[in-house]
């Protein structure tokens, strides 16, 4: 008799512990801590990586990923600070048709309409200028954004359609050599004086005085394979590219942002303070 309660009592102990247990874990997994919120980040899924070595630090909190590029909206400006995208054999496409249209992820009254351009080419001699270019990416999936007005700011016809255009082209050309699989691009605009406003908008928007761009081959720049130009809005039409060679470094100090976020600190010492090995490749 008095071995089976003690058996009885054992089992009863047994249970007792497992039960305990059982609260126990449930109690860790309800106190749990909750991963903090990630930055606001907008259209296609984060993965896409049109930047490679790091997007630039110190522009605003609206930053739009997508196939074709990836962008972050500056909302005083109504322009964006930067935008970034990756060119390969597969990207370029001829003769895209230009569907002017406002981009659907920005809050209202943070970018320009279409109608806002109205004029700006007979009056200032200004382009609809794409950032992200038609003929570079005009190949993938998401191309219609392309010409979405976030893309687009107002660049003088001299500009848009002189050295910057002859630049883009060599975006296409350095993507078709063997060896190399990809040409990431960073672009942005400075506001360094006034130029006026377009002519038929009441809208409260700055016009960019000139356009930086920063050009590296394969995955890294580490290897001297990059290049960086700053071009003013009155670049001549036919000037020569060639001619406005800058350092990253300059292009930091002028536009307010860090790029090339996530390479080591010494290879970004070591870089962005010299002009790269790029340009004899895209012919200076």
């Amino acid at each position: 008799m008095n071995r089976n309660l003690q058996k009885t009592g054992l089992y009863l102990l047994l249970a007792l512990i497992s039960a305990c247990s059982t609260v126990e874990t449930r109690r860790t997994t309800e106190i749990a801590p909750v991963p903090a919120p990630l930055p606001q980040v907008m259209g296609a899924a984060p993965q896409i990586d049109n930047c490679s070595v790091g997007c630039p630090t110190g522009g605003s909190n609206v930053t739009l990923v997508r196939a074709a590029y990836t962008l972050n909206n500056d909302a005083q400006t109504k322009f964006a600070k930067w935008v970034a995208y990756r060119v390969t054999k597969d990207t370029p496409y001829p003769n895209r048709p230009r569907n002017w249209k406002t981009d659907p992820d920005i809050p209202a009254g943070e970018t320009l309409d279409d109608a806002d351009y109205k004029l700006a080419n007979e009056t200032l001699k200004t382009d609809r200028g794409h950032q992200a270019n038609l003929a570079s990416m005009a190949g993938v999936s998401d191309w219609q954004t392309l010409n979405y007005m976030s893309n687009i700011t107002p660049q003088k016809s001299d500009l848009n359609q002189g050295a910057w255009a002859r630049l883009e082209d060599k975006e296409r050309t350095l993507v078709k050599q063997t060896g190399i699989d990809s040409v990431y691009v960073l672009t942005g605009t400075l506001y360094e004086r006034y130029i006026g406003t377009l002519p038929s908008t009441t809208k409260q928007h700055t016009i960019p005085s000139g356009y930086w761009k920063i050009i590296f081959t394969n995955s890294t720049p580490t290897k001297g394979t990059f290049a960086a130009f700053i071009m003013d809005q009155d670049t001549p039409r036919a000037a020569n590219f060639c001619s406005y060679q800058v350092t990253v470094e300059e292009i930091e100090q002028r536009s307010g942002l860090k790029v090339w976020t996530t390479l080591p600190a010494a290879d970004q010492a070591a870089l962005k303070p010299i002009h790269g090995q790029l340009t004899k490749e895209i012919g200076c």
